[in-house]
């Protein structure tokens, strides 16, 4: 696929975004060796939420080998689940294969498709760059959510999300606040507990915990994943098959229910003796409904002498201080935000124009729509990657990207032999999304009693989640089908 003779400054692809999704796109894109192509990346670094996430305890909840690219394995990781800096240092590895694609501190401000040129005019703050096909690879872990506190400006001392961590801050017996006990929350608060003179955890809701199981790969098992790298592939094999099972929970099977939330309740029974302290900790709602955490360090954090959980939401702040639903005022000297990230509304869907002029985030204001979960209505040869419906509640998010990468592939391959915009019907979304939503209506997600960052608010739809097995949304929508374009 090559631009012709008037638009040779026209490349045949541009990535936006240097984390998992684009660095993996670009590696594949780079060894096919067909397409002129560009990465870009608004931060100085690639790594997306790996790059970010710098906070005391930050770690990887899927087993490193499956969280990697099959196509770039690494032999060495040093546990079973990596901590972030090495994700982030196995991603900065592989950007070297494709360095001389990569635009760092070029951050897209606006994209819009032309439908003269038939290619997207991206506008950058490092110039413009104009390209056939547009891919999404920006996640949905990128713009933190702060809550809306009244007085939180008034709060005086540091006020630290965790995906923007000041790793200068000394907690030193300092009394620090933690906001929320989700997944970032059970990571943080036991660092956070080695250092503080106080900790004050606050709790909306309580959280469903299994066992983390982690530990350190010998230097024998390195050395065999290194010599014999079909060890290291039946693992990774053998842990996604494992995974796989856990959707059955999700499905609302009975038997995988009740043993997933036994084996939740046995760990919070053996780690929490005070009972008091054990029923604050016990969920409300169904196991698995909201994400279901891993750790074997949070319960006795909270356990400790010089550790509070409030299980109380914060409703204003002000000097040094904040106040509670229960009226209690706590005195502090820091403030830690583990509250997660706008996942439901992506951040970078108003800045992209398609073939009428309406934005990605018009397109979405109802929640988020796609077919295939990577192509959307009126955005010609457009794909978003980690998207809509593209991502997992019990298995690896990679295996699913690397799932989109071969679709967006056999895309490309479509367009070189059949050079007209790729625009998939208004039909094929429809009942792409109605089956969708068909197989979330009797999921946990939507039946378990919750509200989760998974559902959309505006809709009630399970827009950020695939409600079916990581193999079926490969056998669905890892390859191309030409059929659903055109048309709608």
């Amino acid at each position: 696929m090559r631009a012709g003779p008037d638009h040779a400054d026209v490349l045949d692809v541009a990535v936006v975004g240097a984390g998992f999704a684009g660095l993996g796109t670009a590696i594949r894109l780079a060894r096919r060796g067909r397409e002129r192509f560009v990465v870009l990346e608004r931060a100085g670094e690639v790594g997306g939420t790996w790059r970010d996430n710098t906070y005391p305890g930050v770690a990887c909840d899927v087993p490193s080998h499956l969280y990697s690219f099959s196509f770039a394995p690494d032999p060495g990781w040093s546990r079973v689940f990596a901590p972030g800096a090495e994700v982030q240092r196995y991603l900065r590895e592989r950007a070297r294969e494709v360095a001389g694609h990569l635009r760092l501190r070029c951050e897209v401000l606006e994209a819009s498709w032309d439908p003269v040129g038939e290619h997207w005019r991206v506008r950058t703050t490092t110039g413009p760059v104009r390209a056939r096909v547009l891919v999404l690879a920006a996640g949905r872990l990128t713009e933190p959510r702060t809550p809306d506190v009244p007085g939180l400006a008034q709060f005086g001392g540091p006020v630290v999300h965790t995906s923007r961590w000041d790793p200068a801050l000394d907690l030193t017996g300092r009394r620090v606040g933690v906001v929320g006990t989700g997944a970032s929350a059970v990571q943080v608060v036991p660092p956070l507990a080695d250092r503080a003179g106080h900790v004050d955890v606050f709790q909306r809701s309580a959280a469903w915990i299994v066992p983390r199981g982690d530990r350190p790969f010998s230097a024998a098992e390195r050395a065999g994943f290194a010599a014999a790298p079909q060890t290291a592939r039946a693992l990774r094999e053998e842990t996604f098959a494992d995974m796989e099972r856990g959707l059955a929970a999700r499905r609302l099977d009975p038997g995988a229910l009740e043993a997933l939330r036994r084996r939740a309740s046995d760990h919070l029974r053996a780690q929490v003796p005070d009972p008091g302290l054990r029923a604050a900790l016990t969920p409300d709602y169904e196991i698995g409904c909201k994400r279901v955490l891993l750790s074997d360090d949070f319960y006795p954090a909270l356990g400790r002498p010089h550790v509070r959980l409030v299980p109380s939401a914060v409703r204003s702040a002000g000097p040094g201080a904040v106040t509670t639903a229960d009226g209690r005022r706590h005195a502090l000297d820091v403030l830690v935000l583990a509250t997660g990230f706008h996942a439901a509304v992506q951040p970078y869907a108003a800045r992209v124009a398609g073939r009428d002029g309406r934005t990605l985030a018009q397109a979405w204001e109802g929640g988020m729509v796609s077919h295939a979960s990577t192509v959307v209505h009126g955005f010609p040869n457009l794909f978003v990657l980690d998207g809509p419906n593209a991502s997992l509640g019990h298995n690896s998010a990679v295996h699913v990207i690397e799932s989109q990468i071969g679709y967006l592939l056999g895309a490309l391959d479509h367009l070189a032999a059949a050079p007209g915009p790729l625009e998939v019907s208004l039909d094929a979304q429809r009942r792409y999304t109605a089956e969708v939503d068909a197989l979330a209506a009797d999921s946990v997600w939507l039946r378990g009693g919750c509200s989760s960052w998974y559902v959309d608010p505006r809709s009630g739809r399970l827009t950020l989640l695939w409600p079916d097995t990581a193999t079926e949304f490969r056998r669905r929508n890892g390859t191309f089908d030409p059929e659903p374009f055109g048309g709608g």
